[in-house]
């Protein structure tokens, strides 16, 4: 079973400013609200590897976050997803995850169920950031949370980075249900919020039956405000 070492040793730093987390779940919320006014596409690739780090099977697929001519927030796929794994299955719990957790967003309405620790400061891509552990308080049945660390931005308490895990690991007598551990990068869209453009892993999933290494590229792409002419496109 995969485990996180994500509250150890802090940073040295300067003390937070007061009510961090308060400041960080606003900018969050209204980075939110302004995604969500947006259309973007999804592309998701997960491999399997072997022992020699080959590509083993894979999981391929394309999809696009839209409005409806009604303006009613969708999704349709591009083209078929592909699914050519031959060890892992992918759950309903995975995908709940990449919807969710790898793009997560530390709202106020999702604040309250993670306790917080300050780790320090620390520049990252060149951006002065503070860093702080979250993880939560306790996970409730059928929950889906994360456990990690997010680097803000000191400048406007912007989340520009976070790093962790899909949390709780699943495990019972009969079934095995492990996620890796992964990065999430953000960049500046519009001036003012930054949006989800790539996230990553390579990690090993330590299975009764063996372990299994596991890599995963989500990219987030062509942002394009509702109603406008407008195009953003990252590729990484």
């Amino acid at each position: 079973m995969l485990t996180s070492a994500l509250f150890t040793a802090c940073l040295s730093a300067e003390e937070p400013p007061a009510n961090l987390m308060k400041r960080i779940a606003a900018v969050e919320t209204a980075a939110q609200q302004a995604q969500g006014n947006y259309t973007y596409r999804q592309s998701v690739t997960v491999e399997e590897l072997d022992k020699n780090g080959g590509v083993a099977g894979d999981y391929r697929e394309v999809r696009d976050i839209i409005f409806s001519p009604a303006a009613e927030r969708t999704e349709r796929f591009v083209g078929t997803p592909q699914m050519r794994l031959k060890h892992l299955k992918l759950t309903d719990e995975d995908f709940r995850d990449i919807r969710e957790i790898q793009p997560f967003l530390l709202t106020t309405d999702q604040a309250f169920l993670y306790e917080s620790r300050f780790r320090g400061e620390e520049t990252m891509d060149g951006v002065d950031c503070w860093v702080v552990g979250i993880r939560p308080r306790q996970i409730l049945d059928k929950q889906r949370l994360f456990d990690g660390n997010i680097w803000v931005d000191k400048k406007d308490f912007s989340v520009i980075r976070s790093e962790g895990q899909a949390v709780p690991q699943m495990m019972t007598t009969k079934s095995e249900n492990l996620f890796p551990h992964f990065t999430t990068i953000r960049r500046n869209v519009d001036g003012q919020h930054w949006f989800p453009v790539t996230t990553y892993a390579d990690d090993t999933l330590y299975f009764r039956t063996g372990p299994q290494r596991i890599r995963f590229i989500i990219r987030y792409s062509e942002y394009k405000k509702f109603g406008s002419d407008s195009k953003i496109t990252f590729q990484n």
